[in-house]
């Protein structure tokens, strides 16, 4: 039987195959060649006597994320938030990154919209070929249209925790009664309230509610390594070839023009901070570390 994971919690796998979904474990081969099946993966599962489900084999994947922990998602949502909690850019820059390095598309969805009228974010990716979606769950701004972009894909959001994601889920699905939780006061981020994995379908695709990531730790997810790094920001594209060097890394290095576009307003200042932040994270790394972490 062929099948797609639609949930993993606590060792177990939740296969949707036909009109069933079948609870499995994963076969231990699977932990030796240290591989996990991940929310998202097409996979090969049995049944033995006693009806009880198990993972046989993971299908070719077309792209996979640790963090969120899915794989063959079509279209990435960054959510973030310019009230309590407020977004540090450099996480939704260490998303696009990682979906530009994955041939993932990427969506920028700025939550809580009736709560601050901040243009910030919506400043910092206007030269970028990111669509930015401004939502409230509150007066309903841009779900409609944010439910069209959902429309026949499958999708992961992801941010830091309190910014809202289960909070969309619910407007654009409602019923779905996924669990939300008050920020807290005393820390300024939100509670963990999403605790496994899961995709559902929502606005006419499939989403994947996965745990925020408020204490976000860039060692836990793969490097890019730095001579790629370049690549995975799209408006650095125009300039990479007129630098004075070839092998420009566009950090120090004189008749830098992706330094001279950031001089001149073309970049914005925030992006090119967080390249730069990056690239001294994966110069720490050898080449054959960042193979071992992808």
């Amino acid at each position: 039987m062929e099948g797609v994971i639609v949930k993993a919690l606590s060792g177990f796998y939740y296969v949707r195959s036909g009109d069933e979904t079948v609870e499995c474990r994963a076969r231990g081969r699977f932990r030796l060649d240290g591989e996990s099946p991940l929310v998202g993966d097409r996979v090969e599962i049995s049944l033995d006597a006693q009806g009880r489900g198990r993972v046989d084999r993971i299908l070719p994947r077309r792209n996979f994320f640790i963090r969120p922990a899915v794989a063959n998602i079509d279209l990435l949502i960054a959510v973030a938030s310019e009230a309590e909690p407020v977004t540090d850019p450099f996480l939704i820059d260490r998303v696009t990154t990682t979906a530009e390095h994955a041939g993932c598309a990427l969506l920028i969805c700025v939550n809580k919209s009736d709560a601050s009228p901040s243009r910030r974010l919506r400043d910092i990716y206007a030269a970028t070929p990111y669509k930015l979606i401004e939502t409230s769950t509150v007066t309903g701004e841009g779900i409609a249209e944010l439910a069209e972009c959902i429309r026949g894909k499958v999708c992961a959001f992801s941010g830091n925790s309190g910014v809202g994601k289960s909070s969309i889920l619910n407007a654009l699905e409602p019923g779905l009664g996924l669990a939300t939780g008050e920020i807290s006061e005393k820390l300024g981020r939100g509670r963990h309230t999403t605790r496994h994995v899961e995709i559902f379908p929502v606005a006419g695709g499939f989403c994947a509610d996965t745990p925020g990531f408020a204490s976000f730790d860039v060692e836990q997810m793969p490097p890019i390594p730095k001579d790629e790094l370049q690549h995975a920001f799209p408006e650095f594209a125009e300039y990479m070839g007129r630098c004075r060097f070839d092998d420009c890394a566009h950090m120090k290095e004189p008749g830098c023009a992706v330094r001279e576009a950031v001089e001149a307003g073309r970049i914005s200042p925030s992006r090119y901070e967080s390249y730069k932040r990056l690239y001294e994270i994966s110069a720490r790394y050898k080449d054959w570390e960042l193979k071992d972490k992808s």
